[in-house]
């Protein structure tokens, strides 16, 4: 793999350290108090929940920097539909791509994760990351190493189906990372208005994935609530913990 390898690896890391690291420095040291009411749960993560959380994440980009590898750097990618001129499309369907993507991983994540979720999978490959009951900016890669792998895996079949840039690749990850922070904030970002919008109700918050850290059931939708509405696996008290939170 030689430098590439390092070279996306340090992508990853750095971009965990700024926003994950980013997001922990606003709201849980230097806003706290006024953002107290928009606290998700009471408690606060302990400082051995961040070093496990750390911790994992940095195997988590080894994983994450082996699928660039591979995708970019090696005879794979003439298998791929990775395209290096953004003429050769246009700068539409450039943002077309990363918006079908981040649609296409909202499917993939849900079914994943209710996947993750069974019984005779849970404890091995997906209990490390609940081990978070409320999680941390920092908690947003925290996977077990094979959780890790099939988290990456998904930008296999995007490269096989659509074309896509390497450049609007990596801002459906940028955007797919910051939007990862942001579930595991902690904090409910969004204001009562859109949440409760015809709209805006169908977009995830940072409330939603919180509530399945801290039952372990329902909620399993990344970006979007479609599915968890579509399979009725909302969580039955999602609803009146919006009202309550954001009625402060």
């Amino acid at each position: 793999m030689g430098h590439g390898f390092f070279f996306y690896y340090a992508l990853w890391a750095v971009r965990y350290a700024l926003i994950s690291g980013g997001a922990f420095l606003l709201f849980y040291v230097i806003f706290t108090q006024a953002f107290v009411h928009r606290r998700i749960q009471n408690k606060i993560p302990s400082r051995q929940d961040y070093l496990r959380e750390i911790g994992s994440s940095l195997v988590t980009f080894i994983f994450f920097g082996i699928a660039a590898v591979i995708i970019l750097e090696t005879p794979f990618k003439n298998y791929t539909q990775v395209y290096d001129n953004i003429s050769d499309h246009g700068i539409a369907y450039f943002i077309f791509s990363i918006v079908i993507s981040l649609i296409f991983h909202d499917t993939y994540f849900y079914w994943l994760h209710r996947f993750f979720h069974h019984p005779k999978v849970f404890k091995t490959v997906h209990l490390l990351h609940h081990k978070s009951t409320n999680p941390s900016p920092w908690a947003s890669f925290a996977f077990h190493p094979l959780e890790a792998i099939l988290e990456a895996a998904v930008v296999f079949p995007i490269v096989l189906l659509i074309p896509i840039h390497p450049l609007a690749l990596l801002g459906f990850l940028v955007l797919g990372q910051i939007y990862n922070v942001y579930g595991h904030l902690g904090f409910e970002l969004y204001p009562r208005w859109f949440v409760q919008h015809p709209v805006g109700r169908w977009i995830n918050t940072s409330l939603n994935h919180n509530m399945h850290h801290q039952f372990f059931k329902g909620n399993y939708g990344l970006y979007f609530r479609f599915w968890d509405e579509w399979m009725g696996t909302t969580h039955p008290q999602y609803d009146e913990r919006v009202e309550k939170l954001l009625s402060r």
